[in-house]
């Protein structure tokens, strides 16, 4: 059983200075993720996001089947009609030269660690999703989304707090724009339905527009 990390002095010590390297460093530096991660771990959270959302039915349906996303066939998906979430998804990939993030392993051990692999898997077509870019804004945004459909994790919470730390030291004119970005996810994630434990592999055919419409993806006007 999973009990609440409980702050101490040394552990708060390293969980500011991994948020202060990652304000230092340059953006999209991965190793800093990582360090950031380490800091923060607290597996009652992730317990308790899986409680939360389990409460959902079709959350709790993927928790059951833990059915991993695995290759995605951008070029098989390109050339589907254009108004479709799949061409969109393979087209935001291939413009910014990405590749679908994917799990290492076939099959989860647990809720908690199928959990890490769904959002892994999902992140970027979340993105598409949201309409949030890969920029600094869209990432904002989209970790502000996970915050308000997910739970407030230290992690998603630290991640927003260095973007603020970094533009406090670097840029203070992105201030704005940056709390915008967390301001439209943050709204974003409270109107739409439940996006976690979708098989969005059965709705790479279907119009983006629709697909948005039934998840009540609204953007604010901001």
């Amino acid at each position: 059983m999973h009990t609440i990390q409980e702050p101490n002095e040394t552990w708060q010590d390293n969980v500011i200075e991994s948020i202060v390297d990652f304000a230092k460093s340059d953006d999209g530096a991965m190793v800093h993720v990582g360090k950031l991660a380490r800091a923060v771990d607290e597996p009652y959270a992730m317990q308790k996001m899986v409680d939360l959302l389990s409460q959902n039915p079709q959350a709790k349906k993927a928790f059951q089947e833990c059915k991993i996303l695995g290759d995605i066939d951008l070029q098989k998906l390109y050339s589907l009609p254009s108004n479709t979430l799949g061409y969109a998804f393979a087209k935001h990939m291939l413009d910014r030269g990405l590749k679908p993030l994917k799990s290492d392993v076939s099959t989860a051990d647990d809720e908690v660690h199928f959990l890490g692999i769904h959002i892994k898997e999902t992140h970027d077509i979340w993105h598409v999703v949201i309409g949030a870019d890969t920029d600094i804004q869209g990432e904002i945004q989209l970790e502000a989304f996970y915050v308000s459909q997910l739970y407030a994790t230290r992690f998603w919470l630290a991640l927003i707090v260095k973007n603020l730390l970094k533009s406090t030291i670097n840029d203070i004119e992105a201030s704005t724009q940056y709390m915008d970005a967390i301001t439209k996810g943050w709204l974003m994630g409270k109107q739409a339905k439940s996006l976690f434990g979708i098989n969005w592999d059965e709705l790479w055919e279907h119009p983006l527009e629709e697909v948005r419409a039934d998840l009540n993806i609204v953007f604010p006007n901001i």
